[in-house]
Protein backbone atom coordinates (compact mmCIF):
# COMPACT_ATOMS: atom_id res chain seq x y z
CA UNK A 1 0.00 0.00 0.00
CA UNK A 2 2.95 2.34 0.36
CA UNK A 3 2.67 4.16 -2.63
CA UNK A 4 -1.16 4.02 -3.22
CA UNK A 5 -3.00 6.78 -3.33
CA UNK A 6 -4.75 7.66 0.00
CA UNK A 7 -8.39 7.18 -0.19
CA UNK A 8 -7.38 3.57 -1.88
CA UNK A 9 -4.68 2.95 0.70
CA UNK A 10 -7.43 4.19 3.61
CA UNK A 11 -10.18 1.51 1.55
CA UNK A 12 -7.20 -1.03 1.55
CA UNK A 13 -6.72 -0.74 5.54
CA UNK A 14 -10.68 -1.01 6.13
CA UNK A 15 -10.81 -3.91 4.08
CA UNK A 16 -7.82 -5.50 5.91
CA UNK A 17 -9.81 -4.92 9.48
CA UNK A 18 -13.20 -5.79 8.21
CA UNK A 19 -11.49 -9.36 7.62
CA UNK A 20 -10.97 -10.11 11.05
CA UNK A 21 -14.27 -7.99 12.42
CA UNK A 22 -16.83 -10.45 13.93
CA UNK A 23 -18.00 -10.01 17.81
CA UNK A 24 -17.98 -13.60 19.26
CA UNK A 25 -18.85 -14.49 23.30
CA UNK A 26 -16.44 -16.02 25.27
CA UNK A 27 -17.11 -17.28 28.63
CA UNK A 28 -20.76 -15.69 28.52
CA UNK A 29 -22.44 -12.89 25.99
CA UNK A 30 -21.08 -10.17 27.82
CA UNK A 31 -17.74 -10.99 27.69
CA UNK A 32 -16.35 -11.20 24.34
CA UNK A 33 -14.07 -10.30 21.06
CA UNK A 34 -13.83 -9.05 17.90
CA UNK A 35 -17.26 -6.40 18.15
CA UNK A 36 -13.96 -4.06 17.09
CA UNK A 37 -11.10 -4.90 14.58
CA UNK A 38 -8.22 -2.37 14.00
CA UNK A 39 -5.46 -2.60 10.83
CA UNK A 40 -2.31 -0.62 10.40
CA UNK A 41 0.17 0.08 7.94
CA UNK A 42 4.34 0.71 8.80
CA UNK A 43 6.24 2.37 7.04
CA UNK A 44 7.76 -0.36 5.74
CA UNK A 45 4.36 -1.51 4.19
CA UNK A 46 3.66 -4.30 6.30
CA UNK A 47 -0.13 -4.48 7.75
CA UNK A 48 -1.23 -5.37 11.14
CA UNK A 49 -4.23 -6.28 12.49
CA UNK A 50 -5.95 -6.66 15.92
CA UNK A 51 -9.32 -7.10 17.45
CA UNK A 52 -10.55 -5.76 20.92
CA UNK A 53 -11.36 -8.13 23.71
CA UNK A 54 -14.49 -6.94 25.99
CA UNK A 55 -13.84 -8.38 29.17
CA UNK A 56 -14.94 -7.94 32.87
CA UNK A 57 -12.96 -5.94 35.47
CA UNK A 58 -11.55 -3.61 32.46
CA UNK A 59 -8.98 -6.32 31.78
CA UNK A 60 -9.56 -6.32 28.41
CA UNK A 61 -8.02 -3.75 25.67
CA UNK A 62 -8.44 -2.03 22.46
CA UNK A 63 -8.04 -3.80 18.77
CA UNK A 64 -5.77 -0.81 18.51
CA UNK A 65 -3.33 -2.36 20.64
CA UNK A 66 -3.76 -5.91 19.42
CA UNK A 67 -2.47 -4.54 16.23
CA UNK A 68 0.11 -2.49 17.60
CA UNK A 69 1.24 -5.61 19.49
CA UNK A 70 1.27 -7.92 16.57
CA UNK A 71 3.69 -4.89 14.79
CA UNK A 72 5.58 -5.32 17.95
CA UNK A 73 6.20 -8.89 17.53
CA UNK A 74 7.97 -8.16 13.99
CA UNK A 75 10.05 -5.45 15.50
CA UNK A 76 8.39 -2.46 13.84
CA UNK A 77 7.24 -0.11 15.30
CA UNK A 78 6.88 2.97 12.97
CA UNK A 79 2.96 3.33 12.11
CA UNK A 80 2.30 5.04 8.09
CA UNK A 81 -1.72 4.59 8.71
CA UNK A 82 -4.05 3.01 11.46
CA UNK A 83 -7.96 2.29 11.75
CA UNK A 84 -10.13 0.62 13.66
CA UNK A 85 -14.02 -0.43 12.65
CA UNK A 86 -17.06 -1.72 14.13
CA UNK A 87 -20.15 -2.68 12.44
CA UNK A 88 -21.42 0.65 11.22
CA UNK A 89 -18.18 1.83 10.29
CA UNK A 90 -14.71 3.85 11.52
CA UNK A 91 -14.25 4.61 15.09
CA UNK A 92 -11.74 7.72 16.37
CA UNK A 93 -9.65 6.19 18.37
CA UNK A 94 -9.56 6.65 22.32
CA UNK A 95 -7.13 8.37 24.12
CA UNK A 96 -5.51 5.38 25.53
CA UNK A 97 -4.84 3.88 22.17
CA UNK A 98 -3.62 7.55 20.86
CA UNK A 99 -1.19 7.60 23.78
CA UNK A 100 -0.03 3.90 23.31
CA UNK A 101 1.07 4.76 19.69
CA UNK A 102 3.21 7.74 20.57
CA UNK A 103 4.60 6.24 23.22
CA UNK A 104 5.68 3.04 21.10
CA UNK A 105 7.51 4.94 18.40
CA UNK A 106 7.59 9.17 18.67
CA UNK A 107 7.62 9.59 14.76
CA UNK A 108 4.02 7.94 15.03
CA UNK A 109 2.89 11.83 16.10
CA UNK A 110 3.32 12.00 12.10
CA UNK A 111 0.79 8.70 11.28
CA UNK A 112 -2.52 9.19 8.99
CA UNK A 113 -5.51 8.24 11.31
CA UNK A 114 -8.65 7.14 9.38
CA UNK A 115 -11.82 8.66 10.81
CA UNK A 116 -15.42 7.99 10.02
CA UNK A 117 -16.73 10.43 7.74
CA UNK A 118 -13.95 9.39 5.19
CA UNK A 119 -11.51 11.95 6.49
CA UNK A 120 -8.30 11.22 8.26
CA UNK A 121 -5.96 13.34 10.18
CA UNK A 122 -1.96 13.26 11.93
CA UNK A 123 -2.36 11.75 15.29
CA UNK A 124 -0.12 15.01 16.02
CA UNK A 125 -3.46 16.94 15.91
CA UNK A 126 -5.29 14.45 17.45
CA UNK A 127 -3.13 14.35 20.41
CA UNK A 128 -1.81 18.06 20.76
CA UNK A 129 1.12 18.57 22.94
CA UNK A 130 1.88 14.97 23.87
CA UNK A 131 2.67 15.00 27.92
CA UNK A 132 5.67 13.07 26.29
CA UNK A 133 7.12 15.57 24.60
CA UNK A 134 9.31 16.91 27.35
CA UNK A 135 10.60 13.48 27.84
CA UNK A 136 11.70 13.09 24.15
CA UNK A 137 13.57 15.88 24.54
CA UNK A 138 15.96 14.40 27.01
CA UNK A 139 16.78 11.28 24.64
Amino acid sequence: MRDADPVEARAALIAEARRVLGKFALVKPSISAGGVAAALETLSGRIYTGICLDLACGIGFCAEHAAVAEMLKARETAIRRIVAIDDEGVLAPCGRCRELIVQVDRRNLECEVVLPGDTSMRMADLLPRAWLEPLFARD
